[in-house]
């Protein structure tokens, strides 16, 4: 959009970066980030600045509505700076293919240039694909391990050593 500088400008003394601008079906949709984590009032902050400057200058024709978010755990990629961001991380796109079926990628982000991007796939291997061709693409959010379980929190302990942690107090017996 014609006003992405000027939101750079807006979101700098707040210590934050425009990630995205996107409209569409009536939605200003604007993605901001920093480097230290977002939390809501930072959005708010966000939101409050950038309403003002749209309400002063109205460069949007009709009725809208703004929303100012984080690009969250599994973000969008668009521009070339999206996928150049994302080098190294796994990645999921769809890419059309004239005259062929869509292909649906994910792997690991190895490069990314302008024009181009290339990524590891587990079944295709590696794969260069014009940025043109993506219809869709986002990074993947990989949970980690699940914890191993310690057995039960609470047992009975014989002698005058010290009581097992018990997430909730045992009542006494009745004497």
């Amino acid at each position: 959009m014609e006003f992405t500088e000027t939101f750079r400008d807006l979101l700098r003394p707040l210590d934050l970066e425009l990630y995205d601008i996107d409209f569409s079906a009536g939605t200003l949709h604007v993605t901001v980030r920093a480097a230290d984590g977002l939390d809501v009032e930072r959005l708010s902050d966000a939101t409050r600045v950038l309403s003002r400057w749209l309400d002063e200058n109205d460069p949007i024709e009709g009725r809208y509505v703004l929303d100012v978010s984080s690009p969250g755990l599994e973000r969008r990629l668009r521009t070339p700076e999206h996928f150049a961001g994302a080098i190294g991380e796994v990645v999921t796109l769809r890419e059309r293919r004239s005259g062929e079926a869509t292909r649906r990628l994910q792997g690991v982000l190895r490069s990314a240039n302008g024009t181009t991007v290339t990524l590891e796939d587990a079944q295709a291997g590696l794969v260069e694909v014009v940025l043109s061709e993506v219809e869709r693409a986002r990074t993947v959010f990989e949970w980690g391990p699940t914890p191993k379980s310690t057995g039960p929190q609470s047992k009975k302990s014989s002698g005058a050593g010290s009581k097992a942690a018990s997430p909730r107090p045992t009542p006494s017996p009745k004497g």
